[in-house]
């Protein structure tokens, strides 16, 4: 399997990698919830770690010198995100999982716009995913671990 990621993900475009990415911390806070249903502590740590490597990742490579507020607020979206991962792997919260979830699902689905459409601006698509807001209660959170797991772009 891993060298057809690898095959998959040669000519993949950078925005392409990034949503890659952004489809894996989705799928490791699965498997936290997974390990969390099971009451599995190890594999809950395990899958957050990967999620949270991931974050770190992404952050590393902001270029603030170039993507001006956009890339400051991926920055404070990432810091956000790996601060919700600690406190749901500490109080190993299924519901606060889920809406890290929500929340990197949002802003993946605005890079998968940017790949998309190549005349795109990724500034303003990303600029309308932030600031990082939690979901009204009313709105059941969308789970769809299928979706993610049936994805050509995996990390």
């Amino acid at each position: 399997m891993s060298s057809y990621r690898e095959h998959a993900l040669e000519g993949a475009s950078a925005v392409d990698l990034v949503v890659a990415l952004y489809d894996g911390i989705i799928r490791f806070l699965y498997a936290a919830i997974d390990a969390v249903e099971r009451g599995d502590t190890d594999a809950r740590r395990v899958a957050v770690k990967r999620a949270m490597d991931i974050i770190i990742h992404l952050q590393a490579r902001l270029r603030m010198d170039v993507g001006g507020r956009p890339a400051q607020s991926l920055s404070e979206f990432y810091a956000a995100i790996f601060a919700q991962l600690l406190q749901a792997s500490q109080s190993a919260s299924k519901a606060k999982f889920e809406h890290a979830i929500g929340c990197v699902r949002n802003v993946r689905d605005a890079w998968r716009e940017v790949a998309r459409d190549p005349n795109a601006d990724p500034a303003s698509a990303l600029s309308s995913t932030m600031p990082m807001r939690r979901p009204p209660e009313t709105e059941p959170m969308r789970t769809d671990r299928d979706a993610i797991a049936s994805s050509s772009w995996t990390a």
